[in-house]
């Protein structure tokens, strides 16, 4: 939001300008209140009116549209304070669904998501390398599959579909070890308006790695930093920056491309970070040894990678995310850098703890070294936040919390 056309609440809120439209007024209201209840969780109306310095009869109001339209559900009365009990509300999982494709350089996947984030089917295709027809009729495909095992009341509260795909990909042929042309058919093809076509609700379109960026935002708890890096490790590496708890995507929508960020080599030269922390080269650390790699796309779980070949391949992912925090701090003054990726958990959390180790092995001298954190959202994020686009569109708002 642009603050500079903003009034504030009581607790630095930003809320609409006082012209705005009723409409539009009571609209971003319902928004700011479900957007508040998922941040903090089940809240009487007493404390959202002090969160957002709303009235308490605007804010009943609010909460009784919502529990109406089926977005919130009452919890058990809280007693033992002075007056009446309080009556906590929280979000009602099955107030919305949506849906996600993720489209990857080895597996695409769609996933269906409730209104709290949470996973609730999904289809998987696996390819060599991505196609825009085969994209479009394994989304055609498996929305009608997940579609048909849903009850018709669940079906009818399906609001959207969001697409995490990377940017440019008819670029990534070569680094596929495909034709320069091999990919050139997505520089003429729009699949987000294509399946629009097709379906009854909105199709928005993300990049991949800001897709994640999202998934992280939607499930993080009150313990995230308002302003990080965030780096997920797939097939390439990419990332998002955030800044005041939202999203930066940059006039070109290509901010926290973490990817094309150059990073020592350990030689005296350069490499970009994408050469060193992504998953495609440790594929490639295997098959060059003649191992086999293909359990690296068909589960993140229970991973079998010599030492030799995952050691040298750790130390480097580390050694670029540390110089990437470190850049990335100095230069926003940025909190944190958040890791997630593809990958077990186990292997996430050593990758977080060499990543640490490196960073703290720097010269921090006139800055702050931003904190290395573990991802919330996990190995699905990409499929989680492309799915939470529509969710957020049609749903959420921005807010500050800060004098909370």
């Amino acid at each position: 939001m642009n603050r500079a056309t903003q009034e504030t609440g009581s607790t630095g809120m930003a809320l609409p300008k006082m012209g705005s439209d009723h409409t539009a007024m009571r609209n971003h209201n319902e928004r700011l209140v479900l957007s508040i209840i998922r941040h903090k969780g089940a809240l009487a109306k007493s404390e959202i009116a002090r969160l957002t310095g709303l009235s308490a009869q605007t804010v009943s109001v609010i909460m009784r549209a919502l529990e109406t339209e089926g977005l919130l559900l009452k919890c058990d009365p809280v007693r033992g304070k002075v007056g009446q009990p309080t009556v906590p509300m929280r979000l009602n999982p099955e107030g919305g669904y949506f849906l996600g494709l993720k489209v990857g350089r080895r597996r695409s996947e769609l996933m269906l998501i409730d209104f709290l984030g949470q996973p609730r089917a999904s289809r998987v295709a696996r390819h060599d390398y991505p196609t825009p027809d085969d994209t479009v009729a394994f989304a055609r495909r498996a929305v009608q599959e997940i579609l048909a095992e849903m009850k018709p009341r669940r079906r009818a509260r399906v609001f959207g579909m969001g697409i995490g795909a990377p940017f440019q990909m008819w670029d990534w042929g070569t680094a596929l070890g495909l034709p320069p042309t091999a990919m050139s058919g997505w520089r003429r093809r729009d699949i987000r308006a294509e399946l629009e076509a097709e379906f009854p609700w909105p199709v928005l379109l993300e990049n991949d790695a800001s897709a994640a960026c999202n998934a992280e935002l939607l499930h993080a708890d009150e313990e995230l930093p308002r302003h990080f890096i965030y780096a997920f490790l797939g097939f390439f590496v990419g990332g998002g920056l955030v800044m005041n708890a939202s999203l930066v995507t940059g006039s070109r929508g290509n901010a926290g491309a973490l990817a094309s960020m150059p990073v020592p080599d350990g030689k005296g030269g350069q490499v970009q970070l994408l050469d060193v922390a992504s998953l495609s080269g440790l594929e490639a650390r295997l098959r060059a040894q003649g191992q086999d790699s293909e359990f690296l796309w068909e589960s993140r779980e229970n991973w079998s990678v010599p030492p030799y070949i995952l050691d040298p391949w750790m130390e480097g992912a580390a050694k670029g995310l540390a110089h990437i925090a470190a850049s990335a701090g100095a230069l926003c003054d940025l909190e944190a850098v958040v890791i997630d990726g593809w990958m077990p958990d186990a292997l996430r959390a050593r990758l977080v703890a060499q990543t640490r180790d490196a960073l703290a092995g720097m010269n921090h001298s006139g800055m702050i070294a931003p904190r290395v954190l573990e991802g919330h959202a996990g190995a699905d994020a990409r499929a989680i936040g492309a799915a939470s686009l529509p969710l957020a569109a049609r749903f959420l708002t921005e807010f500050d919390l800060k004098d909370s």
